[in-house]
């Protein structure tokens, strides 16, 4: 018998967080993808929308789905465990999020990237819409970057210079999309994790800020160069300080998220991030309107 056909398909909940782990876990361990998968907060945001469904055999959780319908489109999670693979879980899990998506479209999410999702996806109709690289660095090998001359470097502030520094090195990104200033500022305010003494701005011997670099807990979170100053080795040189400094401070490891079409995945791997996964998003668009 196909050990398919003894498995319980059941909606699943909060006091469910540690089979959702395990799950995660495994698929991260396999696909690889973002670390920070597993915590809770983030486990909840992807995996515990108001409508779930999850396989169960022998009482371990082998797949699950969660959908969130709220918005336009509806937005769904899912994983099917490495071992259960090429067995129909996962278009059973798409079958269902379309179910309760209706003709609100559908935006799928994976934090763990793997080939399989992908050609189901593609086979369901689903364009790729975003990508990330999820890159590792051991920091018992970090590379030396001469500081660029004339530039100069100190801890952030809070304040509207750092954001104007964030707006001028990332407003010319295609689909950059400028946030409020005090919205932008206040996430960074408000996460216990944000390492402001570890964060870095980058300064011009007038005393201009042309760089920046955000550390959260051991990620680098940003980095930005206003044009003028990109291919003078600056975000080089911020990215191995702030190396060096998490190392001092006591890690063994740190981590940053690159789009697949920014030319800095190039500059990171040249100093020593490794490829750790993906994690990517896909969109079936819903009915248009009579």
């Amino acid at each position: 018998m196909d050990r398919t056909d003894a498995l319980a398909w059941k909606e699943y909940g909060e006091e469910h967080l540690a089979a959702l782990t395990e799950l995660a876990d495994a698929c991260l361990a396999v696909d690889g993808g973002l670390p920070l998968f597993t915590t809770p907060p983030l486990l909840r945001a992807r995996l515990l929308h108001t409508r779930t469904l999850g396989a169960w055999h022998e009482g371990r959780l082998v797949a699950a789905v969660s959908v969130g319908t709220a918005g336009q489109p509806a937005t769904s999670t899912g994983l099917v465990h490495p071992a259960w693979r090429e067995r129909g879980l996962g278009g059973r899990l798409l079958d269902w999020a379309d179910e309760q998506a209706g003709d609100a479209g559908l935006l799928l999410t994976t934090e763990s990237w793997n080939r399989g999702a992908e050609a189901l996806f593609a086979a369901r109709g689903f364009e790729r819409t975003f990508t990330e690289w999820v890159l590792r660095h051991d920091l018992t090998t970090i590379p030396e970057v001469a500081r660029p001359d004339d530039l100069t470097t100190e801890p952030v502030t809070l304040d509207a210079e750092l954001f104007q520094t964030y707006r001028a090195s990332f407003a010319d990104r295609p689909g950059f999309v400028e946030p409020a200033a005090e919205e932008w500022l206040d996430e960074l305010r408000e996460d216990d994790a944000y390492r402001r003494d570890l964060s870095l701005i980058a300064r011009d011997p007038d005393g201009a800020a042309v760089g920046f670099l955000n550390v959260i807990d051991n990620w680098i979170d940003q980095v930005g160069v206003v044009p003028a100053w990109r291919g003078q080795r600056v975000g080089a040189h911020l990215v191995t300080t702030a190396l060096r400094s998490l190392a001092a401070d006591g890690a063994r490891e740190a981590w940053l998220c690159v789009n697949d079409n920014n030319p800095a995945a190039g500059l990171y791997r040249r100093l020593g991030f490794q490829d750790a996964g993906r994690r990517a998003r896909y969109l079936r668009r819903g009915a248009s309107p009579a």
